[in-house]
């Protein structure tokens, strides 16, 4: 151990401490790196790669954010690292904002014929341009698995009656879990309305996207005298969920949209 931390950890330790310029900065890194990255390689492409994120124009504050949840991008090799960074410049992400370090993880971690599988998928309910749309709100739902994006899909167009292209401008609610979240606070939902307690017009962003207590405040509590069964209800549907190891509903979409090659979508001239 104290070899390590000579040999690894104080100089890994150093090396951010200079570039954050901030102690706290550099030892959180530290903490979610040190495990993971043989030092032998930090002045070779750590530092390489480092140093691209800079001539991009990221600032170091989401650096630091960004490694302490994803330390081993760093260990990619430097042409697929930039490549991915390319891209994601390419569809006019601000390199500014944290979205585009997200569209960067998006990226770096599918193949090619794994995008384009995806993309497949998702054109059964979006036409290119409300899937580069999505993307760009909620880069981190492209990492969706198919099954989980067409279940969620499926829930919301065919028993909730929403659009598709109304889903493509809220890409949020996909990475929602379906069987912990969505469908249990639907349920409440389903109650409310058909006793006439609340309008068609309420807030999906209350219902699915509050936390467990601010949801309860707001769509059971209030209820207990009219719909006394709320909190069973919920709290059943919670439980039945927490026994699923994931859902096998509504495997199929409504056709697809293809209709010309789409390969590529996120495929733009680099802009220098």
């Amino acid at each position: 151990m104290t070899q390590s931390l000579e040999n690894k950890i104080i100089p890994l330790y150093d090396f951010f401490k200079d570039f954050f310029e901030f102690e706290e900065i550099a030892m959180g890194v530290v903490k979610s790196f040190w495990r993971v990255v043989p030092f032998d390689l930090l002045r070779t492409r750590v530092e390489t790669n480092i140093n691209t994120f800079i001539t991009f124009k990221i600032p170091k504050s989401n650096i630091a954010k960004f490694l302490k949840r994803h330390p081993t991008a760093l260990m990619m090799d430097e042409t697929g690292f930039e490549d991915s960074l390319v891209i994601a410049r390419g569809l006019s992400l601000d390199p500014s904002k944290m979205k585009f370090l997200l569209a960067f993880q998006a990226f770096r971690v599918m193949t090619k014929s794994t995008l384009n599988k995806k993309t497949s998928a998702y054109l059964k309910w979006w036409y290119v341009e409300e899937m580069r749309s999505a993307f760009l709100k909620s880069p981190s739902c492209l990492l969706l698995s198919k099954g989980k994006f067409m279940a969620t899909m499926r829930f919301f167009v065919k028993k909730m009656g929403k659009e598709s292209s109304w889903m493509a401008g809220r890409p949020a609610l996909l990475s929602l879990s379906l069987e912990k979240r969505i469908i249990p606070r639907y349920s409440v939902v389903e109650v409310l309305l058909s006793k006439g307690l609340i309008t068609k017009d309420f807030s999906l962003s209350a219902v699915f996207q509050s936390t467990e207590n601010m949801f309860l405040q707001k769509f059971v509590n209030p209820y207990e005298e009219e719909a006394p069964e709320l909190l069973n209800l919920y709290q059943k549907k919670v439980r039945i969920s927490e026994k699923k190891q994931g859902s096998r509903l509504w495997r199929r979409g409504r056709g697809s949209r293809i209709s010309k090659k789409h390969d590529g979508w996120w495929e733009l001239p680099p802009i220098y």
